[in-house]
């Protein structure tokens, strides 16, 4: 049994097509590469502020020139990034999420696990509904 569209009726829109993006730890770098997700691997907090301005502003912060180190991602949807970066993108990370543009900034953890005192979705939806199953 087919869920999908009728036999010889066609889906009636545009291929849906998101880019995602990862900006973490060089070694998940590698690892998201295998599942076809490019990013850019930074070990600091000015590294991981550029790679972000970078993304969702094509510039760099301190010059406003286009990283030329970085692929240009015209179309990036989803951007995945590890909870140390979040901590050193800081307030510029609020204030994009605030902004309600694209890419969608979404929180994995990272080499090292989840980080002290960072709750999972899971408990932050639990928290929100009031329902603990």
């Amino acid at each position: 049994m087919s869920l999908g569209f009728p036999r010889g009726i066609a889906h009636p829109g545009p291929q849906l097509r998101v880019d995602f993006f990862f900006i973490g730890d060089p070694e998940l770098v590698t690892a998201f590469r295998f599942i076809g997700i490019r990013g850019k691997g930074v070990v600091t907090a000015d590294g991981a502020r550029a790679a972000f301005l970078g993304i969702t502003q094509g510039r760099n912060e301190a010059s406003g020139t286009v990283l030329a180190q970085m692929e240009k991602i015209e179309h990036c949807q989803i951007l995945i990034i590890t909870e140390e970066v979040a901590d050193w993108l800081g307030d510029i990370l609020v204030q994009w999420q605030l902004s309600d543009q694209y890419p969608l900034v979404v929180e994995v953890p990272g080499m090292m696990g989840k980080l002290p005192g960072r709750r999972t979705l899971v408990e932050s939806i639990r928290e929100a509904v009031g329902i603990h199953v």
